[in-house]
């Protein structure tokens, strides 16, 4: 059983990469766009608008870096610090605990970002399957696969 979970732990993290990203990526779409649904009081936030517009933004550009698995630990990141600046700074002053403050999404956002973290990205990356192709692409057929040395470039100080 440990060998399959061993096995089967770099599919699961990737899974779970996907899924976290694209909720984070349609929390964003809703407070930009309203799509899939209407936002939390009913209206979007307007362009540039502080910190609604911005927290969205990076919920975007997060959701779908994160569920692509490219810059996965760096987007995770930003998109957990936006997190939990949003639960310090709108939710921790209505209640203690999140599910007085209406938090519970900031704060399981959050730390389902930091596990990303900590853990990368698993497998099911955009980069994993460019990285493949590119290695159909090249030639197997070579008998030394060295690099080939670049000549150092001529000095242009004579001593």
């Amino acid at each position: 059983m440990l060998a399959l979970t061993e096995t089967a732990r770099p599919w699961v993290i990737g899974v779970y990469r996907v899924v976290i990203g694209f909720l984070f990526f349609c929390h964003g779409t809703t407070t930009l766009w309203a799509w899939p649904i209407e936002p939390y009081g009913g209206a979007t936030a307007e362009f540039g608008a502080w910190p609604s517009w911005w927290a969205a933004a990076i919920q975007v550009v997060g959701g779908l870096l994160i569920m692509t698995g490219t810059g996965t630990r760096v987007a995770a990141f930003v998109s957990a610090g936006s997190m939990a600046v949003a639960y310090f700074w709108k939710h921790q002053g209505d209640g203690l605990l999140p599910i007085q403050n209406d938090g519970e999404s900031s704060a399981l956002f959050c730390w389902a970002l930091l596990i990303l973290v900590v853990l990368g990205p698993g497998k099911l990356t955009v980069q994993s399957v460019l990285e493949r192709r590119r290695d159909r692409a090249a030639p197997t057929n070579s008998t030394d696969s060295r690099p080939v040395p670049e000549s150092p470039e001529p000095s242009l100080a004579r001593h």
